[in-house]
């Protein structure tokens, strides 16, 4: 096959593509663009289809599209400091501000589906000069002389001295260069669900800037606040739950719904009505690989990864879109501090990247593994650090420990910061003092309610960790 070569107009070259329109490269087409580069943007997705609700835009490869999201202030920051009328766009298609529950007036994030947010984000940079989107699948980084000199994408050569790989974590362009990646399997799997709320209907209990946060015996019950008087309704479960993984079902789902009353408030069918199926999430990963090969080298120079191609955590924290633009705003900051000199900004990204993103990987991995071992009917163990799940239910107890949980929850202070507590809150669980339950029923309890809504399909194992359906 020849290869056409492409520029983004006549006698300029491409000086940056992008691979992967999510998040991260939407984000970053737009802010180099905006610097003086000329982007080329690539992605295999055409966008929304025109005049078809965000539901219907099938975002290939990307599972966790229609499945629920926050987004915290670090998003909203971003935003309102490098492109603010992305965010007007944003509250015009019906975004809504959350405030800060002690009642300041500070926004803390905002509430949107994810179709929502990149619909307006993928419109924002069609619009943005020197920006130029691709249609194609990315196959390969070209070479010259050793360094990046481009992407191979379909029938397109396209020529870049800077080429970002945002194409997220099952991204394939980078397999093989990079040393290999810290994975770890969160133990967990989940199910959501969107709805609209009816007309006049107002919201369901929340006690929550997201909505509704429900820490039950054996698994997790959300309600995200979404943009447009919408809401998601996620359940999350060990990965290895059969019974709680019938719940794939729609009309399963709802019978577990009914069972748990602030959720069953919500989606009573006076309030609200479902707009998706039941939507099965595929198994969660912690997930962190950085940018050298395991010689300590920058593989290509000039190469650089970015977004979820570098970390992914456990998303029912919600911190995924924001550790993610924390890095495009990172990256742009130092692509313009090394004008020339990829190489520079790729080791300077990367030890950015270890102090300030892989914190967060790393308090996942510890609080899964924990979680996991306590759903599976371990006790709390006093014996070592706490996870940090556990130190923020102790504010329940004691709300003078929210100087120091606060930050982190906000994301403003890493993880590490909670050490200045354990003591105090070692010495709370200690005395015997355990979070309040939820109202719901245990996991069993809500296993055996399933039990007797019997579905035309069953759940079967595939091999890999995952549940699938199979025919009766």
């Amino acid at each position: 096959m020849s290869l056409s070569v492409l520029n983004s107009s006549p006698g300029v070259v491409v000086r940056a593509a992008i691979i992967g329109a999510g998040p991260t490269g939407l984000y970053l087409s737009i802010v180099l663009a905006r610097r003086g580069h000329s982007v080329v943007l690539i992605d295999r997705d055409p966008g929304p289809p025109a005049g078809v609700p965000v539901t219907g835009w099938a975002r290939k490869g990307v599972m966790q599209f229609h499945h629920p999201h926050g987004f915290r202030q670090q998003v909203l920051e971003s935003m309102r400091e490098d492109m603010p009328e992305v965010w007007d766009a944003l509250y015009r298609a019906g975004a809504e501000a959350v405030m800060r529950p002690d009642g300041a007036d500070i926004v803390v994030g905002f509430n949107c589906r994810r179709s929502m947010f990149e619909k307006v984000l993928r419109e924002a940079a069609v619009a943005e000069p020197g920006v130029e989107f691709v249609l194609a699948h990315a196959d390969e980084v070209v070479t010259a002389a050793g360094r990046a000199a481009g992407v191979r994408a379909g029938s397109l050569l396209v020529p870049a001295g800077l080429v970002i790989d945002a194409s997220g974590r099952a991204g394939q362009l980078g397999r093989g260069l990079r040393a290999p990646a810290e994975n770890h399997d969160c133990g967990l799997a989940y199910v959501s669900r969107q709805y609209e709320l009816l007309p006049g209907a107002e919201d369901g209990p929340v006690n929550s800037p997201v909505g509704m946060v429900l820490t039950c015996e054996g698994y997790l019950a959300i309600v995200f606040k979404q943009d447009n008087r919408t809401f998601s309704v996620l359940v999350a479960r060990s990965a290895g739950d059969r019974a709680l993984a019938r719940m794939r079902h729609p009309e399963v789902f709802e019978a577990g719904l009914r069972a748990i009353p602030a959720l069953a408030a919500w989606t009573d069918p006076a309030r609200s009505r479902p707009v998706t199926p039941a939507l099965p999430g595929g198994r969660l990963y912690n997930r962190y690989q950085g940018q050298f090969a395991e010689d300590g080298s920058v593989p290509i120079p000039g190469l650089i990864f970015a977004g979820d191609a570098v970390c992914t955590t456990n998303p029912t924290a919600g911190r995924g879109v924001s550790t993610s633009l924390l890095q495009a705003r990172e990256l742009a900051r130092l692509i313009g501090e090394h004008p020339g000199d990829p190489e520079s900004a790729t080791g300077e990204f990367a030890a950015w990247c270890d102090a300030w993103i892989k914190p967060w990987f790393a308090d996942h991995v510890y609080w899964d593994d924990d979680l996991a071992r306590r759903w599976a009917g371990g006790e709390i163990d006093l014996t070592r650090p706490l996870p940090s799940d556990l130190v923020v239910a102790a504010t329940e107890a004691d709300p003078s420990l929210f100087r120091v949980v606060g930050p982190y929850l906000q994301m403003k202070a890493l993880p590490g910061t909670l050490a200045a507590v354990q003591p105090q809150v070692r010495d709370l669980y200690a005395s015997g003092w355990r979070p309040t339950p939820a109202d719901a029923p245990s996991r069993d309890e809500l296993a055996a309610l399933l039990a007797a809504h019997g579905t035309a399909h069953d759940t079967a194992h595939d091999g890999d960790g995952h549940f699938v359906d199979s025919p009766a």
